[in-house]
C-alpha cells in the first residue's frame, strides 16, 4: 500500500519534471550562445538576423532595412544561414509546383 505514493511521485518525476528542466537546460544552453549576427528563428516563427543583443531583449533585422525589437526570450533557435528558406523556394514540404 505504502509503494504505489511512491510510484506516483515517481511517474510525476519522469514524465513532467525531468523532460521540463531540460527543456529549460537547452533554453538557457541557446541563450548563452546566441550573439549579435546570428540568424535565429523566433518563437512564433520569424526568421531574422540579430543586429543588438540586450539582457532582456533584442533587435531582429527580418528585411533589409526593417529591424524589430523582441523579448530575448522569444528566440527559439539558431540557425545556419543556408537553412533559412528564400523567397520563392519550396519550404515545408512544398514541391515548387502548381
Amino acid at each position: 500500500m505504502a509503494i504505489f505514493p511512491v510510484l506516483m511521485v515517481g511517474a510525476i518525476y519522469l514524465l513532467l519534471w525531468r523532460p521540463q528542466q531540460r527543456r529549460i537546460a537547452a533554453v538557457r544552453q541557446l541563450q548563452s550562445k546566441i550573439q549579435a549576427g546570428d540568424e535565429v528563428l523566433t518563437t512564433s516563427g520569424i526568421y531574422g538576423r540579430i543586429t543588438r543583443l540586450g539582457e532582456a531583449d533584442a533587435e531582429l533585422e527580418i528585411a533589409p532595412g526593417t529591424v524589430i525589437h523582441i523579448a530575448r526570450g522569444a528566440i527559439g533557435q539558431r540557425i545556419e544561414p543556408e537553412s533559412v528558406p528564400r523567397a520563392g523556394e519550396p519550404h515545408d514540404g512544398e514541391t515548387g509546383t502548381d
